[in-house]
């Protein structure tokens, strides 16, 4: 069984055996970080092995090759916990909305670099699979937003799905500005994106979905 270094010790016999999936979960969230760090061509599964204490046959083991591994990374990033796993906001709709993205935030900014470049395609570029799990990832986060207005069942759902991925998009160059370009704060970032959402939902949804 492969273990994690004891700080400052490098003797094997001394390290603190490791379960499998607390193994991958390590080897995941070093390769979260290392991605973010630096360009995906500079990753080295050597040095990840390195960081994460383990043999690097591991990395394979887990998760195949470096693009293997990148695409865990990005569905790391991208994918939204299930609804039973989450605590729904309370009170007014601004309260909701409010509280909603102040999760949101949290979420982003828990690996923040590593989350603007994942989305923004900074990764290994145009490649289809990362296309496909960012495309899947929009689509549910806008199935959740329309589900929890009650909506799923109108005839307008499709074109409700579609506003809540332009607002997605939003949240993407918000996220780059607040992250990356340090243009705008957290706080005017949250009241955008606050802002935004109350229009969509309280005046845009509607609109669309009782057109008159």
């Amino acid at each position: 069984m492969t273990t994690e270094p004891v700080a400052g010790d490098d003797i094997p016999s001394r390290r603190r055996r490791l379960e499998p999936d607390e193994r991958r979960a390590q080897i995941l969230s070093c390769a979260i970080d290392m991605f973010g760090e630096r360009p995906y061509a500079a990753v080295s599964t050597a040095e990840l092995a390195q960081r994460a204490g383990v043999a690097r046959g591991l990395i394979n083991h887990y998760f195949g090759n470096k693009r293997d591994l990148y695409l865990a990374v990005v569905r790391r990033m991208v994918t939204l916990p299930r609804p039973d796993h989450m605590r729904a906001p309370t009170g007014t709709l601004r309260e909701r909305v409010d509280g909603s993205v102040n999760w949101l935030l949290d979420t982003i900014g828990e690996h923040g670099t590593t989350w603007v470049k994942v989305t923004g395609l900074e990764g290994i570029g145009d490649d289809p699979e990362v296309q496909r799990i960012l495309d899947e990832a929009d689509n549910a986060a806008a199935e959740r937003v329309v589900a929890m207005m009650g909506l799923s069942d109108s005839l307008h759902s499709a074109e409700l799905r579609a506003l809540v991925r332009c607002y997605g998009g939003l949240v993407k160059a918000a996220g780059r500005e607040w992250i990356v370009r340090k243009s705008l704060t957290r706080a005017q970032v949250h009241g955008l994106l606050t802002d935004s959402l109350l229009t969509l939902i309280g005046d845009t949804f509607p609109k669309i979905n009782d057109p008159k």
